[in-house]
């Protein structure tokens, strides 16, 4: 099948003016410049590769009627956690099926989900996208967190990895757990994600235990200062550099802190400025040759679940940001940070057919890039593996 636009996108390489793809099945078989024969021509619209959405919590669809962010974090975790407890399986259920149709119809095509349970594995292993399901461990006290690795264990021996969808382990932060379960999951040899250095409250606590998540570790029965690391830098120091390692956030890492082989920063714009933080150091990250991927987080702090959204209000604040860069920090950055980049996240020979058509109307533009990022169209249509998985007019 041969496919074109106005406008292709290959993620790795320039854009084409009227280039197109040749699909074998469910692979990508060349990528050709303009001109030929084409099976479908999408007139007016770019191609994009599948997007990559690095960091999200589909079990938080539920809570995006919840009051919004604020720069009270703690009290934003007391709404996340009263939620959680409120729940039910059902509930859950119903709100990873949410986000994933969300996600869908956003352009996603690979996800990093964190899942509080891993509930999310049973829709993700049968979605028509990849996946790596992060299962979640809280647990700052020693016999919470042995409690949580074991859990964790039980859980990964029911979850083996398939060509779409992976299991990973995720610590949900310094605050939650203890340093010997980072350090364990750091050394597992599976994909690993934590939030870091989200908060300058976060840094107070590491290293001096003190600030607003002291009373709010003794209000959980989860005070143990003897288990926490000391720093963030503390954190990427415990990581063996095997595995793909994703580190959340990173608002406030120390400029000269080393990020370990195979990790990455995965920021998410407009929850950051939802939470109303500093400018994101993903600037001076990138110069030091750092990979940043985007994610949205979820819906406790995100109107909805787009990357392609994240990338206009990215550019919308970073006006002089090349559009290339944004391009490659949502798409062939989050495959490599999430270990899929042999698969994923580009649109080059050998790859799997997955990209995303965006509607960009006839006007011109110096960048290609503007015309899909500085207009307002969701995506028209989603194809994975060579085939449509969502369309406008069927939603």
């Amino acid at each position: 099948m041969r496919i074109t636009a106005r406008w292709l996108f290959p993620g790795d390489a320039p854009p084409l003016a009227g280039g197109g793809v040749v699909l074998d099945g469910a692979r990508v078989a060349a990528i050709e410049p303009h001109g030929g024969v084409w099976d479908i021509d999408f007139g007016h619209a770019a191609i994009l590769p599948g997007l990559v959405n690095a960091h999200t919590h589909l079990d938080l669809s539920g809570m995006q009627s919840m009051d919004p962010p604020n720069p009270d974090f703690t009290g934003w975790l007391r709404q996340v956690i009263a939620h959680r407890r409120a729940g039910s399986m059902l509930n859950d259920a119903h709100d990873i099926r949410t986000g994933l149709l969300e996600s869908l119809a956003a352009g996603t095509t690979l996800l990093g989900d964190i899942s509080g349970d891993g509930s999310s594995w049973a829709e993700l292993v049968e979605a028509p996208l990849r996946a790596v399901v992060f299962r979640e461990m809280l647990g700052l006290p020693k016999d919470r967190a042995e409690r949580a690795w074991q859990s964790a264990q039980e859980w990964l021996g029911a979850c083996s990895p398939t060509p779409t969808c992976r299991p990973g382990l995720s610590p949900h932060a310094p605050y939650s757990a203890r340093v010997s379960l980072i350090k364990a999951a750091g050394n597992s040899g599976l994909p690993m994600a934590i939030h870091l250095a989200e908060t300058m409250a976060e840094r107070e606590l590491l290293a001096d235990h003190a600030g607003p998540f002291v009373n709010f570790l003794k209000e959980l029965g989860a005070w143990d200062p003897p288990g926490l690391a000391t720093s963030p830098e503390h954190v990427l120091r415990l990581q063996d550099g095997r595995s793909p390692t994703l580190f959340v956030h990173g608002n406030f890492l120390a400029s000269s802190a080393s990020i370990p082989a195979n990790g990455s920063i995965v920021y998410c714009p407009r929850t950051h400025a939802a939470f109303g933080h500093a400018p994101h150091p993903f600037r001076d990250l990138m110069a030091r040759g750092v990979r940043v991927a985007l994610g949205t987080d979820s819906l406790a702090s995100n109107p909805d679940l787009s990357i392609l959204e994240e990338m206009r209000f990215l550019r919308r604040d970073n006006p002089d940001l090349p559009g290339a860069t944004i391009l490659h920090m949502a798409t062939l950055a989050g495959a490599e940070a999430l270990g899929w980049a042999d698969e994923a996240g580009s649109l080059a020979p050998g790859k799997s057919a997955d990209f995303v058509v965006v509607p960009i109307g006839n006007d011109d533009a110096s960048d290609p890039h503007d015309l899909w990022l500085e207009g307002e169209s969701p995506p028209r249509e989603v194809w994975f593996q060579g085939r449509q998985v969502f369309a406008q007019s069927n939603s």
